[in-house]
């Protein structure tokens, strides 16, 4: 979509005064301003080290004056990262540590009693690279009735934001921290930030909802399972959005990952008989690009989360189990949506495929994501006789996209469901949860993945955000807005203003799901992958309960 920007001075009272610009499309007397853009707002300071934990802004912090506006007119820093497709800048030039920048997008009309709410949108990308710089609300908040504050954060992703040993966790308790899950904790404090200072955008900080897509949506879930246990009075999620992932089993434990750290070690040359200090001096002073390519070549190459007992308590899953986490969902009332598209499986078969057409390579490529003895309850489940199935070509692409598809998104989000719905404690947190399915792919998708992978993981953008950056035909903007965004713009509402679901969903709950059609209709049919999905789950948390966690 052909757009053009304009300076716009926005006064954010004690926060001083930045420069965003207003974007508009069209030209001359036919523009037409679609919103409000703030990119680059930073929402934390730097660690004064690698691996700690980013620092609050100060209360007196501004971002300039009149004279001398803060600068927001580009983007959030890049997190070093490996390069993926078009999905990731692989240019060294463009990354920094110091990555704690936000962008903002803001209608231009006047706000109501009260602001906007608050749509916050966790980039994915594996944990492992992403930015909210390719994301544009621009349209979405323009050209429908979506109107709300959109705020994307950059975080910590790969090893800067999910490295964890006891070496770090040694180093971080000096300054009395927890180590791992950084990229969690660097979105909490964008959170915090929001809650804080979103008011000064025009926001509701009283009504945020969280969404994510993929690594985004299993960010949500982390998200979600810290607030709830938080003080109402800390409160932030009112509502959740999870496109494309759900989790799938208690993270790894500290001697999981410790393994990890080791061949980290061992992959660049660093001694392990070394000492604890100085095994992280010498990888605080490597550079990233150093550090990301000695991770790429190991076996545990995907940095994941921990069960840290700081933001990942190690009784997170028996809380899907025996109904707490539902009963926490009900006590505040947090409603959530989530889903997936029809074909994810061929964006996910060339991440890191396995290395040989063997099942032994695509167990271990498993294990670079999962815990060894999950690994080894999944795998007999596909495939019993430990044969290649008749409906895959190989282990390399066929395989390992099926089934990491359904490691990621489709078993795992019918086992939280089911657990939302069907625990232990006998607690049915159906009234709060909406399902979607996508068989439809945006025109405009096909200049960026072959056709024939269809609706694949990450080509639903342009339905989330009305092309992003992109343009919907005509047809397409009719039953986009049919199927979700006008749904969607009424959710963000909240449960006071639409009623238990006065948002037109259609359904709630484990059985109905509103779904997309490939002819563009939207229909509310039965889940065909229930049973599969719910088996798998149980299966799974029957073998990682079989032991205590560390």
């Amino acid at each position: 979509m052909e757009t053009s920007r304009r300076p716009y001075l926005k006064d954010l009272a004690q926060r001083g005064v930045v420069q965003g610009v207003t974007i508009s499309t069209g030209s001359g007397t036919k523009s037409s301003d679609l919103c409000h853009y703030f990119g680059g707002v930073r929402y934390a300071l730097p660690p004064l080290k690698r691996w700690r934990r980013a620092r609050q802004l100060p209360s007196n912090y501004t971002y300039g004056d009149r004279q001398h506006p803060g600068q927001c007119d580009g983007g959030a820093g890049l997190c070093p990262q490996p390069g993926f497709m078009d999905l990731s800048p692989s240019n060294e030039a463009a990354w920094t540590e110091d990555c704690f920048q936000c962008n903002v997008w803001v209608p231009t009309e006047k706000p109501p009693k009260g602001g906007w709410p608050v749509f916050v949108f966790i980039h994915g990308g594996w944990l492992q690279f992403g930015s909210p710089n390719g994301f544009n609300a621009a349209a979405l908040l323009g050209e429908t009735d979506f109107k709300a504050v959109v705020v994307m954060p950059a975080y910590r992703v790969n090893l800067f934001g999910f490295l964890y040993s006891s070496e770090l966790a040694e180093d971080a308790a000096t300054v009395g921290e927890t180590v791992g899950n950084h990229g969690f904790w660097d979105q909490r404090m964008a959170l915090e930030w929001i809650k804080g200072n979103i008011h000064l955008f025009g926001g509701d900080s009283n009504n945020i909802t969280i969404s994510g897509y993929s690594a985004g949506a299993n960010s949500v879930f982390h998200q979600l399972a810290y607030d709830l246990r938080q003080p109402d009075s800390e409160s932030i999620v009112r509502q959740a959005c999870m496109f494309s992932n759900s989790p799938a089993v208690q993270p790894k434990s500290p001697a999981e990952t410790q393994t990890q750290f080791n061949q980290l070690l061992t992959a660049i040359g660093i001694p392990l008989t070394l000492s604890a200090n100085q095994k992280i001096a010498r990888l605080r002073a490597l550079p990233p690009s150093v550090l990301l390519d000695a991770g790429k070549t190991i076996d545990i190459h995907q940095f994941r989360p921990t069960t840290d007992s700081g933001f990942i308590l190690p009784s997170l899953f028996q809380s899907l189990d025996n109904g707490d986490f539902a009963r926490d969902m009900l006590r505040r009332n947090v409603r959530l949506m989530l889903g997936e598209c029809s074909d994810e499986r061929y964006l996910y078969a060339v991440w890191f495929p396995p290395k040989a057409n063997t099942l032994s390579a695509l167990r271990t490529r498993l294990i670079a994501d999962y815990p060894e003895k999950i690994v080894d309850t999944v795998l007999p489940l596909h495939y019993p006789d430990g044969k290649l199935p008749a409906d895959c070509k190989d282990w390399t692409s066929d395989a390992w996209g099926k089934i990491y598809a359904d490691m990621q998104v489709y078993h795992m989000q019918r086992g939280l469901v089911h657990a939302l719905t069907s625990n232990t404690g006998n607690v049915d947190a159906s009234r709060l949860i909406y399902r979607y399915r996508i068989e439809y792919r945006a025109k405009c998708m096909d200049k960026a993945f072959p056709i024939e992978w269809g609706v694949t993981h990450s080509s639903d953008y342009p339905i989330w955000f009305w092309g992003n950056g992109n343009v919907l035909t005509p047809p397409e903007k009719k039953s986009v807005h049919e199927a979700f965004i006008g749904p969607l713009g009424r959710f963000i509402q909240g449960p006071d203003a639409t009623g238990p679901d006065g948002f037109g969903w259609g359904t709630s709950g484990r059985g109905g799901v509103r779904i997309l059609k490939s002819d563009r209709s939207v229909v509310i049919q039965k889940d065909a992958l229930w049973k599969e999905g719910v088996d798998i789950w149980n299966a799974l948390r029957r073998v990682d309960e079989a032991k205590p966690r560390l």
